[in-house]
């Protein structure tokens, strides 16, 4: 008895930790995001989204649409569907960002996080980033899997 009580009380605690990894973990609620802010936007609040945007991922590599338009201080949010067979994940962030994370990827493929630009998702699933753009400029989305940013699998965002 003592060992099953054992067994079950370390499965109870290394279920926060499996919630954040990168893997098909479910994605927190957009309200549960905390406030981040970045060179490209901050977290959005979903009620004051002025659009949404559908994204469909696909083990093509590809994102469509991959360019996309919004306006200086709009929330935006996106719906993001992996219509493949593998895992995928859509990163918001500048070309240097996401360049970066993606080599970061290659090293630590298991790497555990969870922020409120980026949406990790599974084969057949659906997740969303709701995401307010603070910023003019070209800001960018990649998927970060090793080798899928790599093939291409990136799109543009331009803030006017």
């Amino acid at each position: 008895m003592r060992i099953t009580s054992l067994a079950f009380a370390m499965t109870l605690a290394a279920l926060p930790v499996a919630a954040l990894a990168h893997g098909d973990a479910p994605r927190k609620a957009a309200a549960a995001q905390p406030m981040v802010e970045t060179g490209f936007g901050r977290t959005g609040d979903s009620r004051k989204a002025v659009r949404t945007v559908r994204v469909e991922m696909s083990d093509r590599m590809r994102f469509n649409p991959d360019t996309l338009e919004a306006k200086q201080g709009d929330t935006v949010r996106f719906v993001v569907r992996n219509s493949g067979k593998t895992m995928h994940e859509m990163v918001l962030g500048t070309m240097k960002e996401l360049k970066d994370h993606a080599e970061l990827m290659k090293k630590h493929p298991g790497m555990e996080h969870d922020e409120p630009y980026m949406a990790h998702v599974g084969p057949g699933k659906t997740a969303e980033i709701v995401w307010q753009f603070t910023k003019a400029g070209e800001f960018y989305f990649g998927c970060l899997m090793p080798g899928h940013f790599e093939a291409g699998m990136v799109g543009k965002i331009t803030v006017r």
